[in-house]
């Protein structure tokens, strides 16, 4: 099987540090769209290729962590943690704090 030339991430629309779980709900929303068994032009049956052998190699640890290895994808923002944007102002860098939500009421009973 040939290997797409594209970025197997950017083909299921993830980030580099996905969990599995979101690398599979990604490839099921990419079939969603492109519907194998109703759209039938060359176009999209090529499009499914790319999305399945990306999820084919993603899906497999051990393949992933090939992949990973040969073009030295660089680990994204931790899970868990907050990510600062960085700006420059002026020359300096200034960091923004993370966008904030207002208070969540909670109402017992529901």
């Amino acid at each position: 099987m040939r290997e797409p030339q594209s970025d197997l991430y950017a083909v299921l629309g993830v980030q580099p540090s996905a969990t599995p779980e979101k690398i599979t709900s990604a490839f099921r929303a990419r079939v969603r769209e492109l519907r194998p068994d109703t759209r039938v032009d060359a176009a999209t049956a090529a499009r499914f290729g790319e999305v399945r052998a990306a999820y084919e190699t993603l899906r497999d640890p051990a393949l992933r962590a090939a992949y990973d290895q040969r073009h030295a994808h660089q680990p994204g923002p931790v899970p868990g943690r907050p990510a600062w944007r960085y700006t420059a102002a002026l020359g300096a860098i200034r960091r923004e704090p993370p966008l904030r939500a207002g208070p969540v009421r909670w109402i017992p009973g529901r």
